[in-house]
């Protein structure tokens, strides 16, 4: 067996490849590696998306911590930057989202928090998995009767999470009118009810979910009813989440799309002329348009790149004491209210800022201008995900099409962390070219690899 985590947290085909027997083992090996040893009952919090299988996983999840003595204190569906918030809060030793993020229904993942309210490191994760897989002497200690857990329901986590997401706020958003795509997710207990109290006219989209429609044609993966909607009505902007709201993409007024480059943009030119962007720098990755980079430079910024993840984009601001970054996929970190991406929140400020400017979204989209950029995705196996690292034909087609480009342009081919997929991303300057080339390169990658 494989590595049981990718870039964010384990996830897999419920009941198939995440099962309720991995579930309560990673219960039983994750309560051992994260709490404190001193607590008779440490306290672990447990969120969820609207997904069918989230029920069934929190239970297994929840008896497989019980059953070493860690006391549960479910949160019932939540985002899943509300975990990150409320294990701080509560003091608990540590937390848990199960969701799937912006994968369909039948997926589904569990991502785990320190008590500190941040991603576990690759350490901790590497030390939980040997557990599982039987790689350590480290074996379960079963407490008797009177030493197993028990699952209490936290009433305010909803109410708490909203409270703090409104307390990063200092400038109403009154008069706007707003539409909101909550992707029949985690959004859908939070958005209409965060976005009202600061003032906003809201209309929801997608905000009914039934344990299968979650992400399905909707959200921040499926722009077009969104952008279809902003269109056909007068509002200020459109506001898209993905399943478990740690992610946000925005339409503006005229119907056009904002993606996580241009928020982060607008966002960190603000910042800067409030002396608010620590060192002037913003921490993107890999994958961050050129003409975001090219923005930075222009306008006195830093900008430094990490590997694919927001959990990387944070561990970099940590280690160099930014405060602020993200990534085009919509996870934006503003580490100064947040220990992870948080949707909701990135929609607040940004929003707040168009009020407090009293401009246009779309005049603000403007300060950069966006390379041309085309990303095929290829089906693989395990082994073809292995096979890419060694493959020489396929490095030569990668070597070509990088020629090709020179200095106006780039090709990036990598594994996705949470599907079974080589990603391929040309950017240039010339779109007939870029996709031309990435069709070149996906050709050679199905040849060898699928």
């Amino acid at each position: 067996m494989g590595r049981l985590f990718g870039t964010d947290g384990i996830r897999g085909i419920a009941n198939q490849d995440l099962t309720c027997e991995l579930a309560t083992q990673l219960g039983r090996a994750a309560a051992q590696v994260l709490t404190n040893k001193s607590t008779r009952h440490p306290r672990v919090l447990i969120g969820k998306d609207t997904r069918l299988s989230s029920d069934m996983l929190e239970n297994a999840m929840a008896a497989g911590l019980c059953s070493i003595g860690a006391s549960v204190v479910t949160l019932g569906v939540v985002p899943t930057p509300a975990v990150a918030y409320l294990v701080e809060k509560y003091k608990a030793d540590a937390g848990v989202m199960i969701s799937a993020s912006h994968n369909s229904f039948e997926y589904n993942g569990i991502k785990i928090f320190s008590g500190d309210g941040y991603k576990l490191p690759d350490d901790l994760e590497e030390r939980i998995e040997d557990i599982i897989l039987g790689k350590t002497d480290i074996s379960h200690e079963f407490p008797p009767d009177g030493g197993i857990g028990t699952v209490a329901h936290a009433d305010n986590a909803v109410r708490d999470y909203i409270d703090h997401v409104k307390n990063t706020v200092h400038f109403s958003l009154d008069g706007l009118k707003i539409v909101i795509d909550s992707a029949n997710g985690s959004a859908s207990a939070t958005a209409e009810m965060l976005f009202t109290e600061l003032g906003a006219q809201v209309t929801m989209l997608n905000d009914s979910p039934d344990g299968i429609n979650v992400n399905r044609d909707c959200g921040s993966t499926h722009m077009e009813g969104l952008i279809d909607y902003v269109k056909a009505h007068e509002v200020d902007a459109g506001v898209a989440f993905d399943g478990d709201a740690d992610r946000c993409l925005m339409v503006d007024e005229k119907g056009d799309f904002i993606d996580g480059d241009f928020i982060m943009a607008i966002c960190a030119m603000d910042m800067k002329s409030r002396g608010k962007l620590n060192g002037n720098t913003v921490v993107g990755t890999i994958m961050t348009n050129l003409g975001f980079q090219r923005f930075c430079e222009d306008h006195g910024m830093r900008f430094e790149a990490t590997k694919v993840g927001d959990r990387y984009v944070l561990e970099q601001m940590r280690l160099d004491g930014y405060n602020f970054g993200g990534e085009q996929s919509g996870h934006v970190i503003f580490h100064d209210f947040a220990t992870t991406g948080d949707g909701q929140l990135t929609a607040c400020q940004l929003l707040s800022l168009v009020r407090r400017r009293e401009a246009k979204l779309s005049s603000l989209a403007t300060l950069m201008q966006r390379y041309p950029q085309t990303m095929v995705n290829i089906q693989v196996t395990p082994e073809g995900k292995l096979g890419f690292y060694t493959d020489h034909k396929v490095k030569a087609a990668i070597d070509q099409a990088a020629a090709a480009l020179g200095k106006d342009g780039r090709v990036i081919v990598r594994p996705s962390g949470t599907e079974p997929l080589l990603r391929v991303m040309v950017e240039g300057r010339d779109e007939g070219q870029i996709q031309q080339l990435a069709d070149s390169v996906a050709k050679v990658i199905r040849e060898e690899l699928c």
